[in-house]
């Protein structure tokens, strides 16, 4: 890569962190906050629900809390208070009657049919959300976990899954104009068209494709809406547990394994099986970690180059299902433009949230997050060109240029098109004001000098 992509790469790296009633009612969940980390039988360590510390702009950017908020170490305070205010609010010792409702039929009508054609690329996330009532993680999963047979092969019980995936949706944070439920049932519905390419779907085994889709909807869970470097600056003790490394991944899959535990939804299979399975989604969120990608685009295009790809090794299988999963965390720029522009717009409007907040409290503004100098079409350009293509580009030729991928790379570069043309407009608009500010100032001097006797 030249160092223009190195420097995306490192920038984006710091930002692209961290009953059987589907369709019919969401129902609220029972849970417990405790000690943050579990160690199950496996030996894996994971993280209870509601260990997290939610930062919640609105109590942050509240400064008649203490008076005005400037300085790191108050940060630190507040986050830390945010922590436990976070936890006492999972702290239900019944379910709530507002979170149990039915959907209008004709909304029940629209989001089946919706279903009939989730393979689609052209699937609208937005409308089945809103379909769902905003639940289509859980009801997308359901239907998906009941397309490829998992519930059977697996002998999964119904009530527990939909428990286990209700958990799931409910600690993503919908405040998160990007990292949230939709997201996360949009990184699905994308996983769920990759492991149809023939090249791959000709190998899955029921266990890959109960990995994929499971990795595809936790691979963010309880995501705060801030990046590392974040978490690092403030010290949050995250940052600390996981060492500065891959600290939102560690965490998104720590959580994702204290759900299963407590949702028991694996607890009929045999040890060796559920510790596998822990493991392997351990190295699929892992490997959503943007500044691996070189790493994994690397190790892709010497398999590529070398045709020593074999599918029939469970490892091979493994890095494509890790590939895969990657193409489906960043995929937004190759949709249809409108569904495109409506995650561009969401993750630069979450990028700037946290520029603004560290803007208040006096940190320093992260690349990207600056709204006055970074823009929503040069980020998605850069991002384009140096993140996505060359990953998107390695998964065509992977799968032999299908429909799919050619359908993908077609959008992509519409998409970035688009950009630049907003780009254009946009700098073309700004040296029209510039000129017009010069051509007043330039009116003003001259009327001053013909008043001056």
């Amino acid at each position: 890569m030249t160092s223009a992509s190195d420097y995306f790469l490192s920038t984006w790296g710091e930002v692209f962190r961290e009953r059987q009633l589907p369709l019919l009612t969401s129902l609220g969940i029972l849970c417990f906050a405790g000690d943050a980390r579990v160690r199950g039988q496996t030996g894996v360590l994971s993280e209870r629900r509601g260990s997290y510390p939610f930062i919640d702009f609105r109590l942050l950017n509240n400064t008649t809390l203490s008076g005005e908020i400037g300085t790191k170490k108050k940060v630190k305070r507040l986050l830390s208070f945010q922590r436990y205010f976070h936890a006492s609010r999972l702290l239900r010792g019944i379910v709530p009657q507002a979170s149990l409702y039915l959907l209008d039929e004709d909304y029940l009508g629209q989001a089946r049919h919706m279903l009939s054609k989730v393979g689609m690329w052209d699937f609208d996330i937005f409308l089945f959300d809103r379909l769902t009532n905003g639940n289509s993680l859980v009801t997308l999963l359901c239907h998906l976990f009941n397309v490829h047979g998992l519930i059977h092969h697996f002998q999964l019980d119904m009530v527990t899954l939909h428990r286990f995936l209700v958990m799931v949706q409910e600690d993503y944070h919908s405040q998160n104009p990007y990292h949230n439920a939709v997201h996360a049932a949009d990184v699905t519905q994308a996983m769920h068209c990759y492991l149809r390419e023939p090249k791959l779907a000709n190998f899955l085994t029921p266990s890959d494709i109960m990995l994929g889709l499971l990795a595809a909807a936790a691979h963010d869970v309880d995501h705060p809406g801030v990046n590392q470097p974040f978490l690092i600056k403030t010290k949050h003790h995250l940052a600390s547990l996981y060492q500065n490394v891959s600290v939102l991944e560690n965490h998104h899959w720590r959580s994702t394994i204290g759900m299963l535990r407590e949702s028991r939804l694996l607890a009929h299979l045999p040890k060796e099986v559920t510790q596998d399975i822990e493991q392997q989604l351990g190295s699929l969120i892992l490997a959503t970690d943007i500044n691996r990608q070189n790493e994994f685009l690397i190790r892709l295009k010497s398999h590529l180059d070398n045709q020593d790809l074999r599918l029939e090794d469970a490892q091979d299988r493994h890095f494509m299902l890790q590939i895969a999963l990657k193409c489906a965390d960043i995929c937004n720029p190759c949709r249809l433009w409108d569904l495109s522009k409506q995650w561009s717009e969401r993750v630069c409007e979450e990028f700037y949230r946290q520029g603004d907040l560290e803007q208040k409290f006096e940190l320093e503004v992260s690349p990207l997050c600056n709204q006055q100098k970074d823009t929503i079409p040069s980020i998605q350009i850069g991002f384009m060109t140096y993140i996505v293509e060359p990953l998107f580009e390695r998964w065509a030729q992977f799968t032999g240029d299908t429909p799919l991928s050619e359908n993908m790379l077609n959008h992509l570069r519409r998409n970035k098109a688009k950009w630049r043309s907003l780009l254009h407009k946009q700098h073309s608009s700004t040296r029209s004001n510039d000129h017009s500010g010069q051509v007043t100032g330039s009116q003003e001097q001259t009327s001053n000098k013909e008043e001056t006797p």
